[in-house]
């Protein structure tokens, strides 16, 4: 009943080619790995070093090489199963000598990107039943190989490892570096701690000063001098004061009713015209009194009318007409409308 789906014609070729395909994928994380390592040096050998980005790095370097090993053991155990395919396939149940070999590829299928392993994962199903697979990815009765279970697994490594890989890229690459801070006997098993910040420089164009007191604790000293332990508080930022002037409106006069210049256009052709708008423009630059008398008609000490006044009234009656353009009643009219209008204005 378990032979059912199972076919060795098949199984065989995916494990040749499964064999293949971890020396390619293994060829290719080897390769970046080396520039990750140098990247790694790069970062340690600037000043002041950025060492939490290292170490992160350093991380990154140690899963991949977690990787490669399981790969390797991979191919091993795939390399055995296809010399054994004789065996497997005149068997009924699976020789004891092989379960470890089988669970151990049954449980890496899922968790390597090797397709070949689900179509083996597959084979074995058919061959050894649904429980054999349960059993195999869960682990039943330790069967599984334990050293590709560690290197697969999704934990981070151990704080010391992380710290040995990076003493060990600055020595290959002729790094002068020393870790910050020492690790204690507690944190060298643990993973490593998440970064806070410490290898990060201070803002240079802030203004802050020489002396930053961080929330994390650290009190730095200048650029590069950093100091743990510091239990100063960060004072709360302030924007800078600017300080804005009001704005003053024009000064007015006293009188609010008083009336505004309005300017008079003077009579064409006209010389009295002319002079009344050379007041006008006075009167807008500075103040103006007016005449004791500015009538039309002007009167001697005894009340009797000048002799002008009457050659004015003499040329009047002889039929001049009222809308003459220049000279006349009409000029004088008009320029005594403007001295009484300038007279009701300064009053």
């Amino acid at each position: 009943m378990f032979d059912w789906g199972f076919n060795p014609s098949k199984l065989k070729p995916q494990l040749k080619m499964a064999v293949h395909r971890f020396q390619m994928a293994s060829n290719k994380k080897s390769a970046l790995l080396k520039q990750s390592m140098r990247e790694v040096a790069v970062l340690l050998n600037e000043d002041p070093p950025k060492e939490e980005k290292a170490r992160i790095k350093a991380e990154a370097l140690i899963r991949d090489d977690y990787i490669i090993e399981a790969y390797d053991i991979l191919s091993l155990n795939c390399e055995l199963l296809a010399e054994r395919i004789k065996l497997i396939q005149h068997s009924k149940d699976c020789p004891p000598d092989l379960v470890s070999c089988i669970s151990t590829l049954i449980y890496a299928a899922p968790r390597v990107d090797i397709p070949e392993l689900t179509v083996i994962r597959k084979q074995f199903k058919a061959k050894y039943g649904k429980q054999f697979e349960e059993n195999a990815m869960n682990n039943a009765g330790g069967i599984l190989n334990e050293r590709v279970v560690t290197k697969l697994s999704v934990e981070p490594p151990a704080a010391f490892l992380v710290q040995t890989y990076l003493e060990q890229i600055c020595e290959k690459f002729e790094v002068d570096w020393s870790p910050t801070y020492r690790l204690t006997a507690e944190q060298m098993g643990e993973p490593m701690r998440p970064p806070v910040g410490e290898s990060v420089p201070i803002g240079r164009g802030t203004g802050l000063g020489k002396t930053f007191s961080a929330h994390t604790g650290m009190t730095v000293t200048g650029d590069d001098d950093i100091t743990y332990g510091g239990n100063v508080t960060l004072p709360p930022a302030q924007a800078p004061m600017v300080s804005v002037e009001p704005i003053v409106p024009p000064a007015t006069g006293n009188d609010d009713f008083a009336e505004p210049d309005i300017y008079i256009p003077a009579a064409p052709g006209s010389v009295a015209a002319s002079q009344s708008s050379q007041k006008q423009q006075q009167s807008s630059v500075a103040p103006s009194f007016p005449p004791p008398n500015n009538s039309s008609q002007t009167t001697n000490a005894n009340g009797d009318r000048s002799d002008d006044d009457r050659d004015d009234d003499n040329e009047a009656g002889s039929g001049a007409p009222s809308n003459a353009p220049s000279g006349g009643r009409g000029s004088a009219s008009y320029n005594d409308l403007a001295a009484r209008f300038e007279t009701l204005k300064n009053l």
